[in-house]
């Protein structure tokens, strides 16, 4: 059973991240600062560096609350038995814009150094959680239905090599011609998603939903998936 001590700590611990995200809503990374969370909960900035050693921690501490939010969104798209990864998508894309400060800082913003605790860091571990999300519906799908794939031997050199690396680290659940389709399939995707959810199509276009769709039935294509459309509009 927790004490006071630990529940309070715990408490606190949440409030400081909570606190942090709203400075993040309204005024973007740079509003994020130990002083400025600080003031906003009426403590001393001595006192948050005793949850957060640092401004790096508490925004490492952010960003793994993000990854977690947004991983247990994609999960809750997924149905026993079914192919999920256009409800994973389209879970994905409701959840960045319904959150596009939080979709900044953890998709467009470049990651913080790796520390002496190497990957082993929340934030770290949260990302390659939800990146596995995505890898692992993909896996499912190599191993059921073998969508095409490019030669190895027609892969450029240097590329190939890459592949392999990763393919090794992932522990060989997919082959490095079937990553070639994974990452372009992710590089459409996300491309698209930052473009919308940052606000860089506004110019030319107030609701991208029918590019988005258009997306998803091009990595449909290259996944030899059936495109479904959403629910509410079939």
């Amino acid at each position: 059973m927790k004490t006071r001590r630990q529940h309070l700590r715990e408490t606190t611990y949440r409030d400081i991240r909570q606190t942090a995200r709203a400075l993040l809503v309204s005024g973007g990374l740079q509003a994020v600062t130990i002083n400025a969370v600080a003031r906003r909960m009426g403590m001393s900035g001595p006192a948050i560096y005793r949850y957060y050693p640092s401004h790096d921690d508490l925004i490492a501490g952010l960003t793994a609350d993000l990854y977690r939010e947004v991983t247990a969104a994609i999960d809750a798209a997924r149905r026993p038995g079914a192919v999920n990864l256009l409800p994973m998508c389209r879970a994905l894309r409701h959840w960045a814009l319904a959150n596009r400060a939080g979709f900044g800082l953890i998709f467009a913003t470049p990651p913080l150094p790796i520390g002496q605790e190497g990957t082993a860091r929340e934030d770290r571990l949260a990302a390659n959680a939800f990146g596995m999300a995505f890898f692992t519906e993909i896996e499912a799908l190599w191993d059921t239905r073998r969508f095409p794939v490019p030669e190895p031997d027609g892969l450029e050199p240097h590329l190939r090599k890459q592949l392999e690396a990763y393919a090794t680290s992932t522990g060989g659940r997919l082959p490095p011609e079937a990553i070639h389709v994974f990452l372009n399939c992710w590089i459409r995707l996300y491309g698209l998603l930052c473009m919308e959810a940052l606000r860089q199509i506004d110019f030319a276009i107030s609701d991208a939903e029918p590019l988005f769709e258009d997306c998803l039935k091009e990595l449909s294509d290259w996944l030899k998936i059936d495109y479904l459309p959403p629910a509410a509009k079939r």
